[in-house]
């Protein structure tokens, strides 16, 4: 249930979200002043809008973190670079962690074991970057409204609730009172990328998720480019802004397959996940046209590697759960 103050109108046109990119920005600069702020910036989006206010409000004294862990999709750490230190000038600082991630990771099959290891060496990177740099006062959050209804304003999937006390962050969360819907309103109206500002759900474990049993290399680097692929092609089709959520998943098994060459292959499937849902606690599944669907297929098997089958998830939630793990 919606209970923001009843003066607040919903953001839902270009007009209203200048307007509160207006007001905001005068908000951060009286509560920041000449202060350093810092941000993880995941490239999600809560995080990306945010990123985008502080910038205009205050520049090069907001510092942003992104951390590669690893586990996010094709593209994505280069699109952070590209937006916010290329085209935005940002104060951006790139952590390359995938080695200490992986490594972390290595034989871990239990998904909640894996989550935790996740969330909890995120913390610790992002602790270490934080303690070097001097006089940050201010941390910024992406919290979003639902996460004030929900979980009592801790951002839990961003991971910053886990840093130690002595650091004594002052919270800045200006897009706090916003719905997700208006969150995205408002990064078009900062200039944003669509691809960022209409990006997917992603869970906070990003890939590792999606490479079920315990996370190898290999399997991991398949279910990105099967991924990539899968959206690619859905963006092409039409299904880009139909389909709520789509992705490839890739289990810890293979099976006996035959390449064009006529070799015996012994390979991973890819399974396709695509899920329309209103409140994510039920879903059904989206009717693929099966052109699409040989299309798709055609190229995973023919350009990722170690792949040699394509299955099509069919079941609705419930009895399965959007994500495999």
């Amino acid at each position: 249930m919606d209970k923001r103050p009843e003066s607040m109108k919903r953001i839902d046109n270009a007009e209203l979200a200048l307007a509160f990119i207006d007001e905001q920005i005068a908000a951060i600069r009286e509560q920041v002043g000449d202060k350093k702020v810092l941000l993880a910036l995941s490239g999600g989006v809560d995080s990306s809008v945010v990123a985008a206010l502080l910038i205009k409000a205050i520049g090069k004294n907001l510092v942003c973190v992104h951390v590669n862990h690893g586990l996010l999709r094709k593209g994505e750490p280069e699109q952070v670079i590209e937006v916010f230190r290329n085209q935005m000038d940002a104060n951006l600082v790139y952590v390359d962690a995938v080695d200490r991630f992986l490594d972390k990771l290595a034989g871990v099959t239990d998904p909640e074991t894996k989550r935790k290891i996740i969330g909890a060496e995120f913390i610790r990177v992002f602790e270490e970057e934080a303690r070097k740099l001097s006089d940050i006062e201010f941390l910024a959050q992406g919290t979003i409204y639902p996460d004030i209804l929900e979980s009592k304003g801790v951002k839990a999937h961003h991971n910053v609730g886990g840093l130690p006390e002595d650091l004594k962050f002052k919270l800045v969360e200006p897009v706090k009172l916003l719905f997700k819907d208006e969150v995205r309103v408002v990064g078009k109206a900062l200039g944003l990328p669509d691809n960022m500002v209409f990006r997917q759900p992603f869970p906070g474990p990003g890939l590792g998720v999606r490479c079920t049993g315990a996370i190898t290399r290999d399997r991991l680097e398949a279910v990105r480019e099967s991924d990539a692929i899968l959206r690619e092609e859905f963006a092409k089709n039409g299904l880009a802004g139909k389909v709520w959520q789509y992705f490839t998943v890739i289990p810890d098994l293979k099976s006996v397959g035959v390449s064009y060459e006529g070799e015996r292959t012994f390979g991973y499937p890819v399974i396709i996940r695509a899920v329309n849902t209103v409140d994510a606690m039920t879903a059904t599944v989206e009717e693929v046209p099966y052109s699409l669907l040989n299309k798709i297929t055609d190229r995973i098997v023919k350009e990722v590697e170690g792949v040699n089958r394509v299955l099509f998830d069919l079941t609705p939630k419930p009895t399965g759960t959007i994500e495999w793990e």
